[in-house]
């Protein structure tokens, strides 16, 4: 019988134990430190799962295992999570953000990547509508 490999990859960004709460406070500008741990109470409350630090900068809730639709490689990632970068304040919430055209229309002022939510700051937007879509992508 032939063996079958894994198609679970490894990849650099892995959870640690690194304080979530000491990195926030590292973060010079104040109006993201605000920002980031009102979405911490948000991401919190949506998913049930305590913040972890992924690599240097990214907090996230939960674990998950994702499948390439393309490749069929595997990855562990985390099921949502943000963070706080020099630009803006990305939001890893791991959905088809194509298909939530409708209710980003009502968000504010955002940019969008594959799986990413990009703000400036919280007061651009609707936070009801953001709570919103962080409560979609837990689903």
């Amino acid at each position: 019988m032939k063996e079958i490999k894994s198609r679970r990859v490894e990849i650099k960004t892995k959870q640690t134990t690194a304080s979530v709460e000491n990195f926030i406070l590292a973060v010079e500008d104040e109006q993201k430190r605000k920002d980031s741990f009102t979405l911490l109470e948000m991401m919190k409350k949506a998913s049930g799962e305590e913040p972890k630090m992924w690599g240097k900068s990214l907090i996230g809730f939960g674990n998950k295992i994702y499948k390439s639709p393309a490749t069929g490689r595997e990855v562990e990632w985390l099921k949502i999570g943000f963070s706080p970068r020099k630009a803006n304040l990305s939001l890893y919430l791991m959905m088809d953000i194509k298909k939530q055209a409708e209710i980003l229309s009502k968000l504010g002022k955002h940019k969008t990547g594959v799986g990413c939510l990009y703000i400036n700051k919280l007061s651009d937007v609707d936070l009801q509508i953001l709570n919103q879509l962080i409560k979609e992508a837990t689903q």
